[in-house]
């Protein structure tokens, strides 16, 4: 990881810090009034979605570019899988390793962890399906490069992030992993669950006779 990468995880962390500070006393509030109580799983849902977003915001646009910053040799990658050719290219046949550590694969590897949190949102706390959860990480990733390709609509002096079809692939991949491991999870528990249950149902019918 870069060291821009890393100043743009710190600025995305003081951003949710900010937000949630603002966010935490009404939510705080709105429990006690509705519930009696502080409900602390939709406090914790509440945190998680809000550090998601700013993290992910600020890895994707940070840092803005400065007055000398050069701009983009190419500024679309239309190619998909582009990425499998860049791994062998930069890793100029040295073996798996040396192919594991390029640029281009932990770059791969980054566009898919980034997304796989949104699968588990989608699935956990907004009860999408498999296919409405690839559907949504579509149009996310979508908007946001095309947020890259309109140079952040206009906003920023020039376009400074490149449009990629890979990341459209990688971030679609990686909301489809996270939905996943999120039925899995939830399988995995409602079975242990069920086994409880017959563990106790057992146990009562036993303590009957």
């Amino acid at each position: 990881m870069t060291s821009a990468q890393v100043n743009a995880l710190q600025a995305g962390l003081l951003g949710f810090l900010a937000s949630w500070a603002v966010v935490l006393v009404p939510q705080l509030i709105v429990h006690h009034a509705r519930y009696g109580r502080v409900v602390v799983r939709r406090v914790v849902a509440t945190g998680a979605v809000l550090c998601y977003g700013w993290l992910a915001f600020a890895v994707v646009f940070l840092p803005l570019p400065g007055p000398r910053a050069r701009h983009l040799v190419q500024s679309v990658q239309l190619v998909p899988f582009q990425w499998i050719a860049d791994v062998h290219r930069d890793a100029a046949g040295s073996g798996l390793l040396a192919e594991l550590s390029t640029t281009a694969f932990e770059q791969m590897a980054l566009n898919v962890l980034l997304f796989v949190p949104f699968g588990l949102f989608a699935r956990l706390l907004w009860r999408r399906g498999f296919a409405g959860t690839v559907l949504l990480g579509f149009a996310a990733s979508f908007a946001v490069e095309v947020t890259q390709l309109t140079a952040n609509w206009g906003t920023a002096p020039f376009q400074y992030r490149i449009f990629d079809v890979d990341d459209l692939i990688t971030n679609t991949s990686g909301a489809a992993l996270g939905w996943i491991a999120a039925a899995c999870y939830l399988a995995l528990r409602t079975s242990a669950v069920r086994a409880e249950t017959r563990r106790s149902e057992r146990v009562h019918l036993t303590e009957a006779r």
